[in-house]
């Protein structure tokens, strides 16, 4: 009796072990593609901030150029990153840089650039930080409107050597009490200006398919 006992138990314990794992799987299969259409929606939703709809005819998620490796450090990317492309009438009007001050209050900045194609500013935008809440999270456009003063601005307007924080002698205001995250933002921005700078006839070709040019920079680099 008390054999057959356990082994009914045993058996009922391993089919609701298989009937569990079934019911994961589905769940986790019928999620996922959720889930993935909601992070390309944000992500969507953040380069819209910056390159509004009205501006382009094109998918900036898919029309990417792929950030050279010579200039990850630059950057501050550890991994690399893709360059989103916004295009009208296969002309391209603006491009979204990726970027990340490693130098803020409390670690790593996470943002996004957008370059219009007069090398302006179209818009900054910060996608992650850990900065103190009251003093560096106003870098966040959901605390203040502080990044928008960037909107613009060139490597040119102001002049380099203004792209400082105004307690440095720049052009840039700090927060009251949080230095340190401003002005690891403002150099961010400045490098970024200057890598689009240096990467202008790249970025912004015209009618060229941006898909088949993910690893021209690299390319043409190699034949420098």
């Amino acid at each position: 009796m008390l054999g057959t006992s356990i082994g009914k138990n045993s058996l009922l314990l391993a089919a609701f072990a298989l009937v569990t794992t079934a019911l994961l799987a589905f769940t986790a299969e019928f999620t996922k593609d959720r889930i993935a259409k909601s992070e390309r929606e944000a992500q969507q939703k953040a380069l819209f901030e910056i390159v509004p709809r009205s501006r382009h005819d094109n998918d900036m998620l898919e029309e990417t150029i792929t950030v050279p490796k010579d200039a990850w450090a630059g950057l501050g990317l550890k991994s690399g990153g893709d360059i989103h492309v916004a295009r009208h009438v296969d002309e391209t009007i603006a491009v979204i840089i990726p970027a990340v001050a490693p130098d803020g209050y409390s670690g790593d900045i996470r943002m996004i650039v957008g370059i219009n194609a007069d090398g302006s500013i179209a818009g900054v935008r910060v996608l992650d930080h850990h900065e103190t809440p009251g003093l560096g999270d106003k870098v966040d456009l959901k605390k203040t409107d502080w990044v928008l003063n960037f909107n613009g601005k060139s490597i040119t307007t102001p002049e380099l050597s203004h792209w400082k924080v105004k307690k440095d002698g720049g052009d840039f205001d700090q927060f009251a009490g949080a230095t340190i995250t401003p002005r690891a933002v403002v150099n961010q921005i400045r490098r970024v200006l200057e890598f689009a700078d240096a990467h202008r006839d790249e970025l912004f070709k015209k009618n060229e398919n941006v898909k088949k040019n993910s690893a021209n920079i690299n390319e043409e680099h190699q034949h420098d």
